[in-house]
């Protein structure tokens, strides 16, 4: 059986989380790009490592693993900086993920899965899907919504959210969109709309 290879993104602050996490208590197969990312970059991995060559002992904490808020401020103030790290995070992660589907398809347990993916346009990786399901809300919701999940200023969280394309763009290319701006009992019904019409698709 054909395994129908779904992605979630949306931009940051937008509900992928709360989105993915409905998938998955509906019995839907479901990655996180992001949970992947936190495990590759663990002290003693190979990515790790080559963070350390490339941007030194200051983005480290003391017991030797990543200082996120540290890379962050690093990496969002410069395009090259943010380009250098993608180059070395995001191919073990991709890896992960194409090997997460092929033994999903393997199995033939699963009609369609969901991978999260934040910046699947953004590399260019939305050609590899077959359906593209995008999360979205109004900008100060999103901005609000960042400030406070990770206790930036306004001035930080306007410059993450523009390192990344427009939600507009993204609702454009997208094969479902799901508005997170509303209550949380209006977001379960818009994923459980998206699930059953994935269910429908093979």
């Amino acid at each position: 059986m054909t395994l129908l290879r779904v992605a979630l993104t949306g931009g940051i602050a937008t509900g992928k989380s709360f989105v993915l996490a409905r998938f998955t208590s509906l019995g839907a197969p479901t990655v996180d790009a992001d949970s992947i990312a936190h495990k590759v970059v663990r002290a003693g991995q190979p990515t790790s490592a080559a963070i350390r060559k490339r941007f030194g002992d200051g983005v480290f904490r003391p017991d030797g693993e990543l200082d996120r808020p540290q890379l962050a401020a690093r990496v969002f103030d410069s395009l090259k900086e943010r380009t250098a790290l993608e180059a070395l995070v995001h191919p073990p992660v991709r890896a992960a993920i194409e090997q997460w589907f092929a033994n999903l398809e393997s199995e033939g347990l699963a009609r369609f899965a969901v991978a999260d993916i934040p910046l699947l346009f953004e590399t260019g990786r939305h050609r590899e899907f077959d359906r593209v399901v995008v999360t979205a809300c109004p900008p100060q919701l999103q901005l609000g919504r960042l400030m406070t999940r990770d206790q930036i200023s306004e001035s930080e969280a306007r410059k993450r959210i523009s390192s990344q394309l427009t939600i507009e763009s993204k609702v454009a290319a997208a094969d479902f969109t799901i508005h997170t701006g509303g209550s949380e009992a209006d977001t379960y019904r818009q994923v459980d709309k998206v699930l059953r019409a994935l269910s429908l698709e093979l």
